[in-house]
């Protein structure tokens, strides 16, 4: 999955935000919560360990552009960032390493979760996508530089 998400011709329907020299952004398609990226090195690695320190080094860029959009577009009370890696450490793909970015806001866990098991999101992916694409860009620009 990671690895096709930015070889596809449509970014959009790949939920593809940002594109950089050694990794890219992309909405999680089962988010925890609204504006849940990802950034993913386009290497398939499954450990930070086996990143080169240009990889790191970039998705560490990414990360602080995608909170920076993140916090423009939708101004969430705080962040979750991290990588789960292992399966045991509950990664989802723990063949291809990744950094969550989940925004958090007061109370966004309620009732619909604890009992049902469910989270209600405010809008659509593609409503997402839309909203935070030029904001991603735009910090990736100021922040990372250039892409190619």
């Amino acid at each position: 999955m990671f690895c096709e998400a930015p070889l596809a011709e449509d970014p959009k329907q790949a939920l593809v935000l940002y594109k950089g020299k050694k990794a890219y952004i992309i909405l999680n398609k089962y988010p925890y919560n609204t504006a849940h990226t990802m950034v993913v090195p386009y290497r398939h690695v499954s450990s930070i360990l086996l990143l080169d320190k240009d990889e790191l080094f970039e998705m560490s860029l990414m990360v602080k552009a995608v909170v920076k959009a993140i916090t423009e577009v939708y101004k969430p009370h705080g962040f979750n960032i991290g990588i789960n890696m292992g399966e045991s450490a509950g990664a989802g793909i723990a063949e291809h390493i990744h950094i969550h970015v989940v925004p958090r806001w007061c109370g966004d866990t309620n009732y619909t979760l604890i009992i049902g098991g469910v989270k209600v999101l405010p809008e659509t992916l593609d409503q997402t996508y839309e909203k935070l694409k030029p904001a991603v860009e735009k910090a990736c620009k100021e922040i990372c530089g250039e892409n190619e």
